[in-house]
């Protein structure tokens, strides 16, 4: 097994040269555990501790490579490079040992070291043993305490690692659940969009919020809340399974930028408060952005919406108008909450909505994707009148009249508009 893990986190295989590491040098975290574990990335995520001038090697990797270069923590002389497939973080030993560092980190798992020169894995704390036994144990309550975030991330590595966490190591995370307090919410909200990420953190995020390390982020969030979250994973299988293209977009980025999903947005309307202005708060204290924020209020006063029956092509509009591509995520949510009604799923409950999947499936709808026929402009110079709310409202009425079929071109439109100020 050792020669296959080495073969893995072999130096061949970095986005450097060995000769720049001196002797010794360890790679340590996520990697190791990967390739103990047989997991391959697409993008390398590489940790070495380095005894002394860890920035001083970073730095010059990232000068020969010419690759990104950030310090990280001057203090604790830990640095960071980027290569286009790789980001390789150098940190200075704690500690007067190896073992010494290891035994600082916090989980078992993560406290395997691996020697490139030498091919050799270290492992005082027998993290291989509970890797082989699918175990997150911690090294010790203090390691837990001093950096309240990793009992977020016991959660978020159970569920990506398909692990259970160690009896003794929860009791300990609920015991230290009201220290996650202590940590800024951008870096707990980190942690949580992982989970909702996961196909398997639903379950994680309901025990976290029982185990009172979440309770303080979503306070109005409730058994019920956990019962929707898991009838969203539903509904989203559901829609991706008969509308591929729409699974796709739920499984895209807010923006690239933002790494939370479509389908994350719908999961999060489930954790806050039904309210959207309560909502809204809730959100911007876990430091999400304006564009998620919006995503999640639009999805809570909407979702209700699009489940009503015969739907006015005026009111499609409107909706469609406001969703744009919103649309997956509302769906998903309200499907979500008509499992959650009859407790179980009904072939007739997608019915309701395919009318307007089709609308919004057709790039060429003109009630979901309208192409405007005119502009302010077109409007101020035809009426002669000045920019004004009413331009604006005459607009939004010529864009319900192409929906309704009762335009379809400018000079149509122009005469329409003309026709609404002189009634």
């Amino acid at each position: 097994m050792d020669e296959l893990v080495s073969s893995r986190l072999a130096a061949k295989n970095w986005p450097f040269n060995l000769e720049y590491l001196p002797q010794p040098v360890y790679m340590v975290g996520g990697a190791v555990r990967d390739a103990i574990l047989g997991r391959v990335r697409e993008y390398m995520d590489l940790d070495f501790i380095i005894p002394s001038d860890a920035v001083k090697i970073a730095r010059k990797i990232a000068q020969r490579y010419q690759a990104g270069f950030v310090l990280l923590d001057a203090e604790r002389q830990i640095a960071r490079v980027v290569f286009p497939e790789a980001t390789a973080d150098f940190a200075q030993q704690e500690g007067e040992s190896l073992t010494a560092d290891l035994y600082r980190r916090d989980f078992t798992i993560n406290a395997i070291a691996y020697n490139p020169h030498t091919q050799e894995i270290i492992d005082p704390l027998q993290g291989y043993k509970d890797i082989e036994y699918g175990l997150l144990r911690m090294i010790s309550p203090v390691n837990l305490q001093n950096d309240p975030l990793r009992l977020m991330r016991a959660y978020r590595q159970a569920a990506q690692l398909g692990f259970t966490i160690e009896p003794a190591t929860q009791e300990t995370i609920r015991n230290l659940a009201a220290s996650i307090n202590e940590v800024a919410a951008e870096r707990v909200r980190v942690e949580i969009n992982y989970l909702l990420a996961n196909s398997h953190g639903t379950s994680w995020l309901n025990l976290a919020w029982k185990d009172g390390v979440l309770s303080n982020f979503f306070k109005n969030a409730t058994e019920q809340s956990f019962i929707k979250l898991n009838a969203v994973d539903q509904a989203a299988t559901l829609i991706s399974d008969n509308w591929q293209e729409l699974g796709e977009e739920l499984a895209t980025y807010v923006r690239e930028t933002v790494k939370t999903s479509w389908l994350s947005i719908a999961k999060l309307a489930c954790l806050v408060d039904s309210k959207p202005e309560v909502a809204e708060i809730e959100l911007q204290e876990l430091t999400y952005s304006r564009t998620e924020n919006r995503g999640v209020t639009t999805a809570l006063r909407l979702f209700s919406e699009i489940k009503e029956v015969n739907i006015s092509l005026r009111k499609q509009y409107f909706l469609f108008r406001e969703m744009g591509i919103l649309f997956p995520a509302v769906l998903v949510l309200a499907l979500a909450n008509d499992i959650v009604a009859k407790g179980m799923f009904e072939e007739s409950m997608l019915a309701i909505y395919k009318p307007l999947i089709k609308r919004y499936l057709n790039p060429n709808d003109v009630v979901a994707h309208p192409t405007a026929l005119l502009n302010g402009k077109d409007i101020m110079t035809a009426l002669n009148i000045p920019a004004s709310p009413q331009v604006g409202e005459l607009l939004m009425e010529v864009g319900v009249a192409q929906a309704e079929g009762k335009i379809s071109t400018a000079k149509e439109a122009l005469e329409f508009a003309v026709n609404l100020v002189k009634n």
